[in-house]
Protein backbone atom coordinates (compact mmCIF):
# COMPACT_ATOMS: atom_id res chain seq x y z
CA UNK A 1 0.00 0.00 0.00
CA UNK A 2 1.27 3.22 -0.63
CA UNK A 3 1.13 5.97 1.93
CA UNK A 4 1.22 9.91 1.60
CA UNK A 5 3.40 11.21 3.23
CA UNK A 6 3.11 12.44 7.18
CA UNK A 7 2.73 15.36 8.32
CA UNK A 8 4.07 16.90 11.64
CA UNK A 9 2.83 20.12 12.96
CA UNK A 10 3.62 22.24 15.74
CA UNK A 11 2.00 25.75 16.14
CA UNK A 12 2.46 29.06 18.53
CA UNK A 13 5.84 28.30 19.05
CA UNK A 14 6.36 30.92 21.74
CA UNK A 15 9.61 32.76 21.56
CA UNK A 16 11.13 36.28 23.07
CA UNK A 17 13.46 37.62 20.83
CA UNK A 18 14.93 40.98 19.60
CA UNK A 19 13.72 41.08 15.67
CA UNK A 20 12.60 44.27 13.84
CA UNK A 21 13.49 47.22 12.24
CA UNK A 22 13.42 49.76 15.00
CA UNK A 23 15.93 50.45 17.57
CA UNK A 24 13.11 49.84 20.32
CA UNK A 25 12.45 46.74 19.01
CA UNK A 26 16.39 45.40 18.81
CA UNK A 27 16.56 46.91 22.83
CA UNK A 28 13.31 45.64 24.10
CA UNK A 29 12.18 42.57 21.82
CA UNK A 30 8.97 40.90 21.98
CA UNK A 31 7.13 37.50 21.31
CA UNK A 32 7.16 35.83 18.18
CA UNK A 33 5.10 32.91 17.17
CA UNK A 34 6.30 29.97 14.90
CA UNK A 35 4.35 28.03 12.65
CA UNK A 36 5.90 24.64 11.72
CA UNK A 37 4.74 22.23 9.13
CA UNK A 38 6.62 19.54 7.46
CA UNK A 39 6.35 16.11 5.81
CA UNK A 40 8.19 13.15 6.01
CA UNK A 41 8.20 9.55 5.08
CA UNK A 42 6.96 8.36 8.56
CA UNK A 43 6.26 4.32 7.05
CA UNK A 44 9.64 3.67 8.94
CA UNK A 45 9.01 4.94 12.20
CA UNK A 46 5.36 3.80 12.66
CA UNK A 47 6.29 0.26 11.45
CA UNK A 48 9.01 -0.06 13.89
CA UNK A 49 7.74 2.27 16.31
CA UNK A 50 11.31 3.83 16.42
CA UNK A 51 11.45 7.81 17.16
CA UNK A 52 15.20 7.51 15.00
CA UNK A 53 13.02 6.89 12.08
CA UNK A 54 11.14 10.63 12.55
CA UNK A 55 11.87 14.10 13.36
CA UNK A 56 11.91 14.31 17.27
CA UNK A 57 9.60 17.39 17.56
CA UNK A 58 10.47 18.24 20.64
CA UNK A 59 14.01 18.42 19.78
CA UNK A 60 12.83 20.61 16.41
CA UNK A 61 10.95 22.93 18.71
CA UNK A 62 14.29 23.53 20.51
CA UNK A 63 16.18 24.17 18.03
CA UNK A 64 13.56 26.61 16.25
CA UNK A 65 13.35 28.52 19.24
CA UNK A 66 17.48 28.73 19.72
CA UNK A 67 17.42 29.72 15.77
CA UNK A 68 15.15 32.47 16.41
CA UNK A 69 16.59 34.08 20.03
CA UNK A 70 19.95 34.43 18.14
CA UNK A 71 21.41 36.96 15.29
CA UNK A 72 18.59 39.60 15.25
CA UNK A 73 17.11 40.48 11.92
CA UNK A 74 15.62 43.57 10.53
CA UNK A 75 12.68 41.45 8.21
CA UNK A 76 10.30 38.76 9.29
CA UNK A 77 10.69 37.50 5.97
CA UNK A 78 14.54 36.77 6.75
CA UNK A 79 13.75 34.80 10.09
CA UNK A 80 11.23 32.90 8.43
CA UNK A 81 13.47 31.46 5.85
CA UNK A 82 16.19 31.29 8.11
CA UNK A 83 14.08 29.11 10.14
CA UNK A 84 12.90 26.84 7.35
CA UNK A 85 16.43 26.20 6.32
CA UNK A 86 17.01 24.91 9.56
CA UNK A 87 13.71 22.90 9.39
CA UNK A 88 15.08 21.02 6.16
CA UNK A 89 18.06 19.95 6.95
CA UNK A 90 16.62 18.99 10.63
CA UNK A 91 17.90 15.54 12.03
CA UNK A 92 20.30 13.53 13.48
CA UNK A 93 20.82 10.16 12.60
CA UNK A 94 18.68 8.38 10.47
CA UNK A 95 16.73 10.97 10.57
CA UNK A 96 18.79 13.39 8.39
CA UNK A 97 17.39 15.04 5.32
CA UNK A 98 14.04 12.82 6.18
CA UNK A 99 12.00 16.49 5.41
CA UNK A 100 10.29 16.48 2.38
CA UNK A 101 8.38 19.62 2.36
CA UNK A 102 8.22 22.30 4.88
CA UNK A 103 6.08 25.36 5.39
CA UNK A 104 7.37 28.34 8.44
CA UNK A 105 4.72 31.26 9.23
CA UNK A 106 6.46 33.63 11.81
CA UNK A 107 3.95 35.40 13.50
CA UNK A 108 4.14 39.30 15.33
CA UNK A 109 1.36 40.06 16.86
CA UNK A 110 3.26 42.90 18.72
CA UNK A 111 4.36 44.97 15.07
CA UNK A 112 4.59 48.23 15.37
CA UNK A 113 1.19 49.41 13.48
CA UNK A 114 -0.33 52.37 14.61
CA UNK A 115 -4.22 50.42 13.74
CA UNK A 116 -5.98 47.95 16.01
CA UNK A 117 -4.49 44.52 14.04
CA UNK A 118 -4.74 40.70 14.79
CA UNK A 119 -1.62 39.41 14.12
CA UNK A 120 1.18 39.97 11.15
CA UNK A 121 3.10 37.23 9.75
CA UNK A 122 5.09 35.84 7.15
CA UNK A 123 5.08 32.24 5.65
CA UNK A 124 7.62 29.83 3.48
CA UNK A 125 7.69 26.97 1.77
CA UNK A 126 10.21 24.64 0.41
CA UNK A 127 10.26 20.91 -1.23
CA UNK A 128 12.93 18.55 -2.38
Amino acid sequence: MQRSPLKISIRGLKVYAHHGVFDFERAYGQDFFIDADLWIDGAAAAANDDLAKTVNYGDLANALVENAKTNPVDLLETLANRLLDLVMTFGGGESTGMVQKAKITVHKPNAPISHEFGDVSVTVKAKR
